[in-house]
């Protein structure tokens, strides 16, 4: 297959190319200077230019770019900067592939938060979006963005994706560091579920997509039973050899985190019934194993 990735040099999308070229897939990264090789083409999002040929050629394309959220949570310019980054790139690809005279599957990132806070109920993909937190208002609009592309007929995965654990990657990195050193603590309460999916699933459940010329819509890449911050954070230190205590109380969060202590503190019992129902076979089932993983 044609693949072309945006944010093919990110985290995620380095691992997702190396995967999917070992499987024998031609990979080409959109990139924004002057392409090195013949596996890159130029694009600019911020003046709406990709080559539409590039597009039309493609068997899929995966949308993974987008400024990152780890920054200064205080920062109404930086908030923009992540809105606005996710919406104009898949805006922008959405329509390209709706002029395509063959219009490729698009792949397009989302998060997890689209949600909001569901409390202790289970949430899979027919569940509703509620509640006005940062990131669920900014993944709304990342995912409407998507809308061109759908009308045109073309097939549409939207990766609603829980953190991505790798002990070289945030949130794993500060955290495992953070717990070696004796410094771990549950969030609030604690009772709060805490989706999220081991590396090699998500690099797994992204490519089986691109591959699965029958499916369509939304899917949660978290894994199959979500820990609550409680159970996430005894996991953690005892995966590191240590023994946590500590607790942060939610007021303090709220002040610390700004606009994420919403993410931090709601609760989104994710299961990822969508994935399950294509076929997909995880690795990495919980907590437990989606650590080991993690951490190996």
């Amino acid at each position: 297959m044609r693949v072309v990735i945006a944010g093919a040099s990110g985290f995620l999308g380095t691992h997702l190319s190396t995967h999917l070229r070992v499987q024998g897939h031609e990979v080409t990264a959109l990139v924004r200077r002057e392409p090195s090789s013949s596996h890159e083409s130029r694009w600019d999002p911020a003046a709406g230019t990709v080559d539409a040929g590039v597009i039309g050629r493609a068997d899929a394309v995966v949308n993974l770019a987008g400024a990152s959220i780890a920054a200064n949570p205080h920062s109404k310019k930086h908030a923009r900067e992540v809105l606005e980054s996710r919406v104009s790139t898949t805006r922008l690809l959405a329509s390209t592939i709706a002029a395509s005279q063959r219009p490729p599957a698009f792949v397009a990132g989302n998060g997890i938060s689209w949600y909001g806070d569901h409390g202790p109920a289970a949430v899979t993909e027919d569940t509703g979006t509620t509640g006005d937190a940062f990131l669920t208002r900014v993944a709304r609009e990342w995912e409407a963005a998507t809308e061109p592309a759908r009308d045109a007929g073309a097939r549409v995965c939207v990766l609603r994706t829980a953190p991505v654990m790798d002990r070289t990657s945030p949130p794993l990195k500060q955290l495992r560091l953070l717990f070696q050193l004796g410094g771990g603590a549950r969030l609030g309460s604690g009772e709060q579920f805490m989706p999220m999916i081991s590396l090699r699933d998500w690099v797994g459940a992204v490519s089986y997509l691109i591959e699965s010329r029958d499916v369509s819509g939304a899917f949660n890449l978290c894994c199959p039973h979500t820990p609550t911050n409680a159970e996430f954070t005894h996991a953690l230190a005892s995966a590191v050899h240590r023994k946590t205590f500590l607790a942060v109380p939610a007021p303090v969060l709220k002040v610390g985190a700004g606009d994420l202590a919403s993410e931090l503190l709601g609760s989104i019992n994710a299961r990822p019934a969508a994935l399950e129902r294509a076929g997909y076979d995880f690795e990495d089932e919980d907590v437990r194993e989606v650590l080991a993983a993690a951490l190996s």
